[in-house]
């Protein structure tokens, strides 16, 4: 069976493919909007940070023979902790400037993470094989469906969406919500918010770096991998709305199959489409499709 020319198979793969690369656009700008829409904090260094999650996933199994399934929990700490130290020396002394401040430290940080790595492992890929437990793939019928795509697609819809539940739906979500708007008020219930203030930073880093656990064994590890892809995804927090948790969550896995779409039907313009998308919102709807206007 063939759609405009494309076998039923192609078109599924490439969809397959399209919805993998929107699962890290989803998680990667997910990180993102939490830190801005609750620090206020344009954070040039996610990608950087999601290259972490993935070099210290690496680092556990080469050096320290520590498995994939202890590193999707450890390295998101690891990198989660060091984003505490990033917020208490740093960003702390910049939160009532110009958004630029931020984004100019985040950016030379992220310089300086990559700058580090690359002396040191090169701009070569460093292999991480597929966990034995998903290797292989499913056969569908209509598609081969390989084991850990899949995987990578349903942990970035459940990581995602609980987290959107937190942020959203809880007590601890107001909190964080009010902290950010009322400081003072928050405080005098005898809630400590720098620490909140702090862990909410950490939260956020530690999203990239679960995604960077996931990449791993889909991309080539790198200490230059998150440089392409966290212009994209800065492409999809504006589209979704800056700051807002479901309109990263939908735009990410959204634009990741329209991403998929084009590349079956017009190749010459998948690399270029999300930034289309994005000038048309923005020239359309300047606060993004799912951000509020001022």
């Amino acid at each position: 069976m063939e759609i405009f020319g494309v076998s039923l198979p192609g078109l599924l793969s490439q969809l397959l493919l399209g919805l993998v690369n929107g699962s890290f656009y989803a998680i990667l700008s997910l990180g993102l909007a939490v830190i801005f829409g609750l620090l206020n904090v344009i954070n040039f260094a996610h990608g950087a940070l999601f290259m972490l999650g993935a070099m210290v996933t690496w680092m556990g199994l080469s050096y320290l023979g520590i498995n994939y399934w202890v590193m999707l929990v450890v390295a998101p700490i690891v990198v989660g902790l060091f984003g505490v130290l990033i917020e208490r020396f740093m960003l702390r002394w910049i939160y009532k400037l110009d958004h630029l401040y931020g984004l100019l430290l985040t950016l030379g940080l992220s310089l300086l993470i990559e700058g580090v790595f690359r002396s040191i492992y090169g701009v070569s890929g460093l292999g991480y094989d597929t966990p034995e437990l998903l290797e292989g793939a499913t056969n569908l019928g209509f598609m081969i469906l390989p084991n850990y795509r899949a995987w990578v697609v349903v942990a970035s819809l459940v990581v995602c969406f609980a987290t959107w539940f937190v942020i959203e739906k809880t007590r601890l979500g107001a909190y964080l919500r009010a902290g950010t708007e009322n400081p003072r008020l928050v405080e005098a219930f005898g809630i400590n918010v720098p620490l909140m203030v702090t862990l909410t930073y950490a939260f956020g880093v530690g999203l990239a770096a679960f995604a960077g656990v996931l990449a791993a064994p889909v991309y080539q590890v790198t200490p230059l991998m998150g440089q392409n892809l966290i212009i994209v995804v800065f492409a999809v927090v504006v589209i979704g709305g800056m700051g807002s948790i479901m309109g990263a969550i939908l735009t990410g896995l959204g634009l990741g199959v329209i991403e998929g779409l084009t590349k079956v039907f017009y190749p010459e313009a998948s690399s270029t489409v999300v930034f289309v998308i994005m000038v048309i919102v923005l020239l359309i709807r300047p606060a993004g499709l799912f951000g509020k206007e001022k």
